[in-house]
């Protein structure tokens, strides 16, 4: 969802081609649909996923989250809730969590 022209989209683009991963984006409009993202990460096999943690809380709320694939999901661009963390870890328990925010709003 990122904007290619804002900074965090650097490394979002970057990152799986400097590694020899496949960049998966999804379509226009798609990141809002929980269900179609869970089709991308199961037919891609999508390791890395790169949440806003509103985002985050609705993927999670609706439906079964695991992918035998998914790896690490990075959360930024809010605070990520305690509460949210817990439930992540209840229906994600082998896939890691990293809260990225903070960065820009401590150096501003």
């Amino acid at each position: 969802k990122t904007p290619f022209s804002f900074d965090v989209s650097v490394w979002e683009f970057l990152w799986p081609l400097q590694t020899g991963a496949h960049l998966v984006m999804a379509r226009p409009g798609g990141h809002r649909d929980p269900e179609y993202l869970r089709q991308v990460i199961r037919s891609e096999n999508v390791t890395t996923l790169h949440f806003v943690p509103s985002m985050l809380d609705v993927f999670l709320a609706h439906g079964e989250a695991s992918a035998a694939s998914l790896k690490r999901v990075l959360c930024s661009g809010e605070a990520l809730p305690g509460s949210l963390v817990r439930r992540f870890h209840t229906q994600l328990p082998s896939v890691e969590l990293h809260n990225l925010y903070g960065p820009t709003e401590a150096a501003v």
